[in-house]
Order: structure tokens, then sequence, then C-alpha cells
């Protein structure tokens, strides 16, 4: 991540990390299910990759640089960054920006333009990755609005053994 904005790009790692649940125990509001219900949303993938990109840089302070900008577009013409978005009719309601590698979905950020856009796209998500038969979602770190979700912290040496699993099974988001 950049560190200070638009300098130098830092790799940070930590002795815990926050998963999404992709089992029984992903869980999400009531409130939300009634949103889903309503199927105001539509889903996609890497539909407009760049303003998924910006929407979760633009925030007042942020760790996506122009140069981690541009990292993330060759990763993602390298197949290997993806967005996975919401729409209402033509306009980007929100997503989530990550990085797939095998059977793991590395989530990087999320944003939203409509309320419960990025929440559809986080439930949509999950229901992708298990179609899809993902074994890892990490959000890396944990907050209030990922614990709504059922997000839960695993020290590092249970995260390598889970990622190294994952890294090993062939998966496509597509």
């Amino acid at each position: 991540m950049a560190n200070d904005g638009e300098h130098s790009l830092e790799w940070y790692s930590s002795r815990e990390r926050a998963l999404i649940p992709l089992d029984q125990r992903f869980r999400y509001p009531s409130s939300l299910q009634r949103v889903l219900n309503q199927n105001r949303f539509t889903v996609a993938i890497n539909r407009d990759f760049t303003s998924v990109v910006e929407g979760c840089a633009n925030r007042e302070e942020t760790w996506i640089s122009s140069e981690l900008k541009e990292i993330y577009h060759a990763l993602n013409e390298a197949g290997f960054a993806y967005s996975f978005e919401t729409w209402q009719g033509d306009e980007l309601a929100g997503g989530i920006l990550g990085i797939v590698i095998g059977g793991a979905f590395i989530g990087e950020s999320m944003f939203f333009r409509i309320p419960d856009g990025s929440k559809v796209a986080m439930v949509k998500l999950v229901e992708r990755l298990r179609q899809k038969e993902f074994i890892l979602f990490d959000a890396q770190m944990n907050n209030p609005h990922l614990e709504r979700f059922g997000s839960y912290i695993i020290k590092n040496k249970e995260y390598k053994t889970i990622l190294k699993k994952a890294i090993n099974q062939p998966c496509s988001l597509n």
C-alpha cells in the first residue's frame, strides 16, 4: 500500500488476518435480505474496472496511490485483479476490488455510490466464490462493517496453511 498518500509503496503484513466465511457462518442483516429480494442491483465482473479502482481510492485518506492504480490495472490485464460490481441500471452502485490467485480471493477495498451497493456486492461475491469452489476470501483487516457479514480473525500460521491450499485450487471468478 502507499505510505503517506502518493509517495512510496510499502509491503505490510500482519500476525492476524480477517476472513469472510464462505460457509454457513457468512451472514448479513435481515434488512439487506429485503434489498436483495427487490432485485434493485445487477452484478458484473470487470465491466468498469477503472471506475471501481477509482471508487476505492476516492477517500479523504487513501492507501491507493497512482502507482498502485497502475499496478492494479496491470494485474487486471494479466488476469489477477478483478472488480466485482453492482449496477443500478447504467449507474455503478458499488464494488469490491480484489486479487485472485487460484482459489483465493484477496479483497483489497470496496466502495459504494448508491446505498447498499457494496453490501449487495459482498453477498453476491460470496455466492459466486462458493459456486466457483473458492477456498479463501481474505478481507485482510477486520472492521465493524465486515463483522456484520461474519468476518473472523485467524492467526498468521493458520492463514498460511489455508492460503497454500487455496492457491493450489484451480478456480476462475468468471
